[in-house]
């Protein structure tokens, strides 16, 4: 899973898809890396929020959690869980905040192109 990845992530009302950029980094079965986004949301809209990842992968089972670093004044963390396809290109799951909060996202190996249908799905999710 080591590379970049651009991915999309939903909100559970009426927001658009926010596209993200992560860098991954596997060695053995345990996940690090980076993230950054565009702030979509307050007074900060329009500044790039940066992130970290730990986690792991069991087969094609992916979980990370991301904490922000405090840009945009955001330093809580999202547990994902997520499912990656056999072919190694994708993945896709849901984010969770506190088990009160959470949505869907979608991760593509970079140099691969994400399906239309699955992001207009991630808009409606």
């Amino acid at each position: 899973m080591t590379g970049v990845w651009q991915g999309f992530f939903s909100y559970p009302r009426a927001l658009g898809p926010v596209q993200f950029t992560a860098t991954l980094i596997e060695t053995q079965s345990w996940l690090t890396g980076t993230t950054h986004e565009p702030c979509d949301v307050g007074p900060r809209k329009g500044e790039t929020l940066y992130a970290t990842l730990s986690g792991s992968r069991d087969g094609t089972s992916v979980i990370f959690e991301k904490t922000y670093d405090g840009s945009g004044g955001r330093t809580h963390t999202i547990h994902y869980e997520g499912t990656l396809s056999d072919d190694g290109i994708e993945i896709e799951g849901r984010w969770i905040i506190r088990a009160s909060w959470a949505g869907r996202f979608l991760m593509i190996r970079s140099g691969h192109t994400a399906p239309t249908e699955k992001i207009a799905a991630l808009a409606r999710a």
